[in-house]
């Protein structure tokens, strides 16, 4: 690597040297193989120039070729493999080997199974784009997809648990009061009043009413906190009337308090549960000991409009690419 460039002279080229002790391995294994015509078909270059970036000179060991990182990064994905077998298997199979760049059957491994975990790291979205474009012009090249195939991407979606605290209608209209309060004096809008000392003392309230099983008197104090949060989202309304700057820095957060100030315990649809993470959703999967879980989306970060629809079992996400 030279001045942050792509330096060819580290990866392996094509040799045709001969072993007086050892075989090549283009002469010991079947050549009609899938993987030694995926190996031919593959633009080695093109993935050398994209991924030989990541890497940069220094004082230590030097870097891995760029084949061998993608070459198991290819073998890993295509197979369903962890690292540690993907690993293994590279040492006995000669396919493997032949697929990564080695003309005569290495009985060693060139590198640690860690290595693999750190390429992954150092990668960044324009080259794993570029892995997958590849891989879709091998295929389009060797007959397995056609064009018209790629004008729609099918993703398969999921949820994950979200490390939020438990969320009540009390502690999301005073921590919604607190954070427009926060972002008014952040901006320089004086409000007539914070209520940050009687909006503790209710929250505080609420709770030991809802502990002690109060809860008419729990009520009284949820109503408290809720004419506080409205009375901030009405004064900010009226001092940023008009100031388009201002607007725009309120929309979100004005939006998210209304809604909390809005919803009802019990009501049907979108729910605001948490005002750091609004994506996070209440599903329930069944489970007996957790009938109720606080879950977000995750899906692969793809470019356009993605569409997530469904439930945990089976979501799907529909994306046009044209």
């Amino acid at each position: 690597m030279i001045g942050g460039g792509f330096d060819a002279a580290r990866e392996r080229r094509e040799s045709g040297e001969q072993d007086l002790f050892r075989s090549r391995l283009d002469q010991v294994i079947n050549m009609d193989h899938t993987l030694v015509k995926l190996a031919r078909t593959i633009d080695w270059g093109c993935l050398e120039e994209k991924f030989g970036a990541v890497y940069a000179d220094g004082s230590g060991r030097p870097p891995l070729r760029t084949r061998l990182m993608a070459g198991l990064a290819i073998l890993k994905h295509t197979y369903n493999l962890s690292d540690e077998v993907v690993c293994e298997q590279w040492i006995e199979n000669p396919y493997y080997q032949y697929f990564c760049g080695e003309e005569f059957f290495q009985h060693r491994l060139p590198l640690d199974r860690s290595s693999m975990t750190n390429c992954r790291n150092r990668m960044g979205e324009e080259r794993l784009q570029a892995l997958l474009q590849e891989s879709l012009a091998v295929a389009t090249r060797t007959g397995a997809m056609k064009p018209s195939e790629l004008s729609r991407v099918i993703v398969d979606t999921t949820v994950q648990p979200k490390h939020i605290t438990f969320p009540t209608d009390a502690k999301l209209m005073n921590r919604a009061r607190e954070k427009l309060v926060q972002l008014a004096k952040k901006l320089g809008v004086e409000l007539r009043q914070s209520y940050t000392r009687v909006g503790k003392f209710a929250l505080i309230q609420h709770q030991r009413y809802a502990h002690a099983k109060q809860f008419k008197r729990a009520n009284r104090a949820l109503r408290t906190l809720k004419t506080y949060l409205g009375r901030v989202i009405r004064d900010i309304a009226r001092k940023i009337d008009g100031d388009h700057g201002l607007e725009g820095s309120f929309a979100h957060l004005l939006s998210l308090s209304r809604q909390v100030r809005q919803q009802e315990r019990g009501q049907r649809g979108a729910k605001v549960y948490s005002l750091h993470a609004p994506e996070v959703e209440c599903i329930g999967k069944g489970k007996a000991h957790k009938p109720y879980e606080l879950m977000a989306w995750t899906t692969p970060a793809l470019r356009g409009n993605v569409l997530p629809r469904g439930a945990a079992a089976g979501a799907q996400a529909i994306s046009n690419t044209n």
